[in-house]
Protein backbone atom coordinates (compact mmCIF):
# COMPACT_ATOMS: atom_id res chain seq x y z
CA UNK A 1 0.00 0.00 0.00
CA UNK A 2 1.65 3.46 -1.07
CA UNK A 3 0.52 6.99 -0.95
CA UNK A 4 -0.30 8.66 -4.22
CA UNK A 5 3.20 10.27 -6.10
CA UNK A 6 3.75 13.71 -6.86
CA UNK A 7 3.29 12.84 -10.26
CA UNK A 8 0.10 12.13 -10.37
CA UNK A 9 -0.90 15.71 -8.61
CA UNK A 10 1.69 18.17 -10.07
CA UNK A 11 1.28 20.74 -12.79
CA UNK A 12 3.99 19.99 -15.27
CA UNK A 13 5.12 23.00 -17.62
CA UNK A 14 5.37 25.37 -14.98
CA UNK A 15 6.27 29.24 -15.80
CA UNK A 16 9.29 29.79 -14.46
CA UNK A 17 11.90 32.80 -14.30
CA UNK A 18 16.08 33.58 -15.06
CA UNK A 19 18.09 35.06 -12.59
CA UNK A 20 17.74 38.41 -14.37
CA UNK A 21 14.14 38.55 -14.92
CA UNK A 22 12.92 42.31 -13.29
CA UNK A 23 10.33 42.91 -10.58
CA UNK A 24 7.90 43.88 -13.02
CA UNK A 25 8.36 40.92 -15.56
CA UNK A 26 8.23 38.98 -12.52
CA UNK A 27 4.62 40.16 -11.37
CA UNK A 28 3.41 39.76 -14.79
CA UNK A 29 4.09 36.24 -14.87
CA UNK A 30 2.59 35.50 -11.42
CA UNK A 31 -0.67 37.11 -12.57
CA UNK A 32 -0.63 35.92 -16.02
CA UNK A 33 -0.09 32.09 -14.51
CA UNK A 34 -2.08 32.62 -11.62
CA UNK A 35 0.62 31.55 -9.29
CA UNK A 36 2.07 32.93 -6.18
CA UNK A 37 5.33 31.41 -6.64
CA UNK A 38 7.82 30.93 -9.46
CA UNK A 39 10.92 28.98 -9.85
CA UNK A 40 14.10 31.01 -10.53
CA UNK A 41 16.25 28.51 -13.11
CA UNK A 42 19.18 28.98 -15.23
CA UNK A 43 19.84 27.79 -19.10
CA UNK A 44 19.62 23.99 -18.31
CA UNK A 45 16.27 24.88 -16.06
CA UNK A 46 17.97 23.39 -12.83
CA UNK A 47 16.33 25.59 -9.96
CA UNK A 48 18.29 28.42 -8.40
CA UNK A 49 15.86 29.17 -5.85
CA UNK A 50 11.80 30.33 -6.22
CA UNK A 51 10.68 34.26 -5.59
CA UNK A 52 7.20 34.43 -4.12
CA UNK A 53 4.17 36.94 -4.36
CA UNK A 54 5.32 37.52 -0.55
CA UNK A 55 8.88 38.37 -1.67
CA UNK A 56 7.62 40.89 -4.04
CA UNK A 57 5.07 42.60 -1.35
CA UNK A 58 8.20 43.52 0.60
CA UNK A 59 9.32 45.28 -2.14
CA UNK A 60 6.42 47.23 -2.67
CA UNK A 61 5.06 47.74 1.10
CA UNK A 62 9.00 49.23 1.25
CA UNK A 63 8.22 51.42 -1.41
CA UNK A 64 4.79 52.75 -0.50
CA UNK A 65 5.43 53.46 3.47
CA UNK A 66 9.61 53.61 3.86
CA UNK A 67 9.45 54.47 7.72
CA UNK A 68 6.79 52.01 8.81
CA UNK A 69 7.65 49.09 5.82
CA UNK A 70 11.65 49.30 7.02
CA UNK A 71 11.05 48.85 10.96
CA UNK A 72 9.03 45.58 9.88
CA UNK A 73 11.30 44.27 7.83
CA UNK A 74 14.24 43.62 10.43
CA UNK A 75 16.04 41.25 9.58
CA UNK A 76 19.10 41.63 7.14
CA UNK A 77 17.46 39.00 4.31
CA UNK A 78 14.25 41.17 3.87
CA UNK A 79 15.98 44.23 3.86
CA UNK A 80 17.93 43.00 0.87
CA UNK A 81 15.19 41.44 -0.74
CA UNK A 82 12.87 44.82 -0.35
CA UNK A 83 16.08 46.15 -2.08
CA UNK A 84 15.85 43.67 -5.16
CA UNK A 85 14.98 44.32 -8.30
CA UNK A 86 15.22 40.99 -10.10
CA UNK A 87 14.56 37.16 -9.38
CA UNK A 88 18.14 36.77 -8.73
CA UNK A 89 17.92 39.38 -5.94
CA UNK A 90 14.43 38.93 -4.57
CA UNK A 91 14.48 35.00 -4.93
CA UNK A 92 15.41 31.94 -1.45
CA UNK A 93 17.75 30.11 -1.88
CA UNK A 94 18.62 26.92 -2.01
CA UNK A 95 14.41 25.97 -2.90
CA UNK A 96 13.07 23.74 -1.33
CA UNK A 97 12.38 21.38 -3.72
CA UNK A 98 10.40 17.86 -4.19
CA UNK A 99 10.42 15.23 -6.74
CA UNK A 100 7.59 13.32 -9.40
CA UNK A 101 7.75 10.06 -7.07
CA UNK A 102 7.77 11.54 -3.51
CA UNK A 103 4.74 10.57 -2.24
CA UNK A 104 2.23 13.30 -0.69
CA UNK A 105 2.24 12.25 2.51
CA UNK A 106 5.96 13.35 2.65
CA UNK A 107 5.28 16.74 0.31
CA UNK A 108 2.50 17.69 2.92
CA UNK A 109 5.16 17.60 5.72
CA UNK A 110 7.73 19.34 3.69
CA UNK A 111 4.77 21.86 3.72
CA UNK A 112 3.97 22.33 6.89
CA UNK A 113 7.98 21.93 8.42
CA UNK A 114 9.17 24.93 6.24
CA UNK A 115 5.51 26.95 5.68
CA UNK A 116 5.06 27.03 2.09
CA UNK A 117 2.34 26.42 -0.05
CA UNK A 118 4.01 25.79 -3.06
CA UNK A 119 7.18 23.62 -4.13
CA UNK A 120 9.01 23.13 -7.43
CA UNK A 121 9.27 19.10 -8.88
CA UNK A 122 12.65 18.62 -9.95
CA UNK A 123 14.20 15.68 -11.42
CA UNK A 124 17.43 13.51 -10.57
CA UNK A 125 19.34 16.28 -12.06
CA UNK A 126 17.67 19.22 -10.70
CA UNK A 127 16.21 19.97 -13.66
CA UNK A 128 12.29 21.68 -13.01
CA UNK A 129 9.27 19.51 -13.80
CA UNK A 130 6.55 20.93 -12.51
CA UNK A 131 4.86 22.52 -8.92
CA UNK A 132 3.16 21.44 -6.06
CA UNK A 133 1.07 23.37 -4.06
CA UNK A 134 -1.46 22.81 -1.04
CA UNK A 135 -4.16 22.24 -3.50
CA UNK A 136 -3.28 19.81 -5.21
CA UNK A 137 -1.84 17.86 -1.82
CA UNK A 138 -5.60 18.24 -0.64
CA UNK A 139 -7.39 16.99 -3.92
CA UNK A 140 -6.64 13.75 -2.62
CA UNK A 141 -9.45 13.86 -0.79
CA UNK A 142 -12.22 14.55 -3.82
CA UNK A 143 -11.27 10.67 -4.21
CA UNK A 144 -15.03 8.70 -4.43
CA UNK A 145 -16.06 6.88 -1.61
CA UNK A 146 -16.12 3.47 -3.33
CA UNK A 147 -12.55 4.27 -5.14
CA UNK A 148 -11.29 4.12 -0.74
CA UNK A 149 -13.72 1.19 0.14
CA UNK A 150 -12.01 -0.85 -2.99
CA UNK A 151 -8.77 -0.01 -1.51
CA UNK A 152 -9.08 -0.96 1.81
CA UNK A 153 -10.54 -3.90 0.42
CA UNK A 154 -7.51 -4.91 -1.17
CA UNK A 155 -4.63 -2.73 0.13
CA UNK A 156 -5.65 -3.38 4.08
CA UNK A 157 -7.23 -6.80 4.15
CA UNK A 158 -6.17 -8.83 1.89
CA UNK A 159 -2.62 -7.47 1.08
CA UNK A 160 -1.87 -6.20 4.48
CA UNK A 161 -3.36 -8.14 6.46
CA UNK A 162 -3.65 -11.34 4.74
CA UNK A 163 -7.65 -11.80 6.02
CA UNK A 164 -10.48 -12.43 3.73
CA UNK A 165 -12.95 -9.27 4.48
CA UNK A 166 -15.79 -10.55 3.78
CA UNK A 167 -17.35 -11.02 7.08
CA UNK A 168 -16.63 -7.27 7.70
CA UNK A 169 -18.46 -4.50 6.96
CA UNK A 170 -16.99 -1.46 5.40
CA UNK A 171 -18.87 1.70 4.56
CA UNK A 172 -17.03 4.78 3.78
CA UNK A 173 -19.45 8.39 3.43
CA UNK A 174 -17.51 11.70 2.49
CA UNK A 175 -14.15 9.90 3.66
CA UNK A 176 -15.44 9.32 6.61
CA UNK A 177 -14.44 5.07 7.11
CA UNK A 178 -16.48 3.07 9.12
CA UNK A 179 -15.80 -0.48 10.03
CA UNK A 180 -17.84 -2.83 11.49
CA UNK A 181 -17.57 -7.08 11.97
CA UNK A 182 -14.69 -9.58 13.74
CA UNK A 183 -10.96 -10.26 13.34
CA UNK A 184 -9.39 -12.59 14.86
CA UNK A 185 -7.35 -10.91 17.43
CA UNK A 186 -7.69 -7.32 19.88
CA UNK A 187 -4.40 -6.49 18.46
CA UNK A 188 -5.63 -6.48 14.86
CA UNK A 189 -8.44 -3.15 16.06
CA UNK A 190 -5.59 -1.09 16.55
CA UNK A 191 -3.97 -2.23 13.74
CA UNK A 192 -7.21 -1.69 11.05
CA UNK A 193 -7.00 1.36 12.09
CA UNK A 194 -3.98 2.50 11.78
CA UNK A 195 -3.65 0.93 8.53
CA UNK A 196 -6.87 2.47 7.14
CA UNK A 197 -5.96 6.05 8.06
CA UNK A 198 -2.96 5.76 5.97
CA UNK A 199 -5.25 5.34 3.03
CA UNK A 200 -5.42 8.36 0.59
CA UNK A 201 -8.64 9.77 0.98
CA UNK A 202 -9.82 9.08 4.54
CA UNK A 203 -10.53 11.75 6.50
CA UNK A 204 -11.24 9.07 9.69
CA UNK A 205 -12.19 6.41 10.88
CA UNK A 206 -14.78 4.72 13.17
CA UNK A 207 -13.60 1.67 14.23
CA UNK A 208 -16.45 -0.80 15.82
CA UNK A 209 -14.57 -4.68 15.16
CA UNK A 210 -14.72 -6.98 17.40
CA UNK A 211 -12.49 -10.02 18.02
CA UNK A 212 -11.87 -13.75 18.90
CA UNK A 213 -8.90 -13.86 20.78
CA UNK A 214 -7.61 -11.10 23.03
CA UNK A 215 -3.93 -11.35 22.18
CA UNK A 216 -2.75 -8.04 24.61
CA UNK A 217 -0.36 -10.03 26.93
CA UNK A 218 1.75 -11.00 24.35
CA UNK A 219 4.05 -8.94 22.65
CA UNK A 220 2.46 -7.08 19.48
CA UNK A 221 3.89 -4.87 16.77
CA UNK A 222 3.37 -0.93 16.92
CA UNK A 223 0.58 -0.04 14.65
CA UNK A 224 2.32 2.40 13.22
CA UNK A 225 5.55 1.01 12.42
CA UNK A 226 4.32 -2.31 11.49
CA UNK A 227 5.86 -3.56 7.70
CA UNK A 228 2.60 -3.81 5.72
CA UNK A 229 4.01 -6.38 3.54
CA UNK A 230 4.19 -9.02 5.72
CA UNK A 231 0.52 -10.62 6.40
CA UNK A 232 -0.12 -10.44 10.28
CA UNK A 233 -1.61 -14.19 10.73
CA UNK A 234 -2.85 -16.15 13.13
Amino acid sequence: MRHRMVLRVMTSQPTTARADTGFAKLVELMAASRVDMLPVVDEHRRVLGVVTSTDLLAKESAQLRPGRAWALLARRAERVKARGTTAGELMSSPAITTTPDTDIVRVARLMADHRVHTLPVVDHAGRVVGVVDRTDVLRVFLRPDEEIADEIDREVFRSAMGIDPRDLQVQVDEGIVRIGGQVERRSWVALVTALVRRVDGVVDVVNDLRHRFDDTGLVVPDPMTVDITRAPHP
